[in-house]
């Protein structure tokens, strides 16, 4: 992958997170959960499981996103929309930046999602169902659209000067999202970004899932031996970025570097995984961020705990590394499978991890499958000296998504930048 102009491109910088999850919501809160390896799996009841053999996810219960709304009432958002504003708004307070200051700067809001409002959606067929077609709720049909999700989060804000996406690549979309940040910033377009993923637990995806056949009874084990799928998950993960020049003007602490991201879709199956296209989409981000292999210090894999992603990311992971592979988590074992969200909020902990030096652990661990031989820090989190992550998200279709991240030390770049 050329970069045309690299010269003259913006360095971009991390300087505020947000993150609803499973396992702790605030930067300081998903954090801690991720130290501390906690399991977000719980019975559902977002919906009735009824007819279900097994019915566990990873549910947001602890967590109103409504409660961090300041302008957008919450019964014109959808679930999704609600995490998505909320989350933008711990990002917009962890960067130290007032709603005066973001207001008057030029900016782009980028929030993936597999499901968009499909919990909306799956309450609009519930009716439907009951009480006989044409029944509607206009409330909900109103918030229906995915669009929602990134023109709430501009309005909420009262962003002024903005462009507000949806980017919908699946369970990919957050690294998409993150990717088309990268390039605003850096080209200069947009003096600031907010961008990650959203989506809602709902009833369809659940079913879908279930009926593939690839959603765990009760823990999600990736790279395990005895995995049994995933469970799907809800929350938000969103990253403000801006240049590393604005940062430093205005004296912002930066959690890490965004040094590049690359992208594959090969289309050639709905829901199967491609190993050369998982490959090729993490030589581009290494092209892009000009790293190597061995500058890797971690991998934040998409690592979903089925069958076939496992053996296939792994495999794709050996094409590129060759035996010497860094360390492999995935923290869909705490948090399990948020779809849309999933890179984003892994993108969150891979900015926490470079920052604090430490490692999530990949948790439910027994024993490693020999086909899925990494590293992946069983149970504990390990300190480690991180200078270069690299983070995973890959979707059905084909679309697949690897994001690199750096640690930033006093205006030093994390690696020497090799334009190709």
């Amino acid at each position: 992958m050329s970069r045309p102009g690299a010269a003259t491109r913006r360095r971009v910088v991390i300087t505020g997170m947000g993150a609803i999850s499973c396992i702790g919501s605030g930067t300081a809160g998903f954090a801690a959960g991720l130290r501390e390896g906690r399991n977000g799996a719980k019975p559902i009841t977002a919906f009735d499981t009824t007819g279900f053999a097994h019915s566990t996810a990873c549910e947001i219960t602890d967590t109103d996103p409504a409660g961090w709304l300041r302008v957008v009432p919450a019964e014109e958002l959808g679930r999704a929309a609600q995490f998505a504003a909320a989350a933008s708004r711990m990002a917009v307070q962890d960067a130290g930046l007032d709603e005066d200051a973001v207001r008057g700067r030029r900016a782009l809001v980028s929030m993936g999602t597999s499901d968009g409002e499909s919990r909306d959606l799956d309450h609009l067929v519930g009716l439907q169902v009951a009480r006989g077609p044409g029944c509607v709720d206009p409330v909900v049909v109103r918030r229906a659209s995915p669009a929602r999700l990134s023109a709430g989060v501009a309005r909420e804000l009262g962003l002024e000067d903005v462009e507000a996406v949806t980017v919908p690549t699946a369970c990919a979309a957050g690294n998409y999202a993150i990717g088309y940040g990268y390039d605003s910033i850096s080209a200069g377009d947009v003096d600031l970004a907010l961008c990650g993923g959203a989506d809602a637990l709902c009833r369809k995806t659940f079913t879908g899932f279930y009926r593939l056949g690839t959603v765990s009874p009760e823990v999600c084990r990736p790279f395990d031996r005895g995995r049994e799928g995933l469970l799907v998950g809800e929350g938000s993960g969103v990253l403000l970025m801006e240049s590393l020049e604005s940062a430093l003007a205005r004296g912002a602490r930066v959690h890490a570097e965004v040094l590049g991201y690359g992208l594959s879709c090969d289309a050639r199956h709905p829901v199967a995984p491609d190993q050369d296209s998982i490959a090729r989409a993490i030589w581009a981000a290494h092209r892009h961020a000009g790293v190597t292999p061995a500058d890797v210090d971690l991998i934040s894999a998409h690592g979903t705990g089925t069958r076939a992603n496992d053996v296939t990311e792994v495999g794709a992971i050996r094409q590129v590394f060759g035996k010497s592979t860094p360390r492999t988590v995935s923290i869909k074992s705490m948090i399990g499978h948020t779809m849309g969200a999933a890179s984003a909020l892994a993108a969150v902990a891979c900015a926490i991890a470079l920052r604090h030096g430490f490692i999530p652990p990949t948790i439910n661990h027994v024993d490693t499958d020999p086909e899925c031989a990494v590293d992946c820090v069983p149970n504990e989190a390990v300190e480690a000296e991180l200078r270069v992550v690299e983070n995973h998200g890959l979707a059905f279709g084909g679309n697949n998504a690897v994001l690199i991240l750096g640690r930033y030390d006093d205006g030093r770049a994390p690696v020497a930048r090799v334009d190709s």
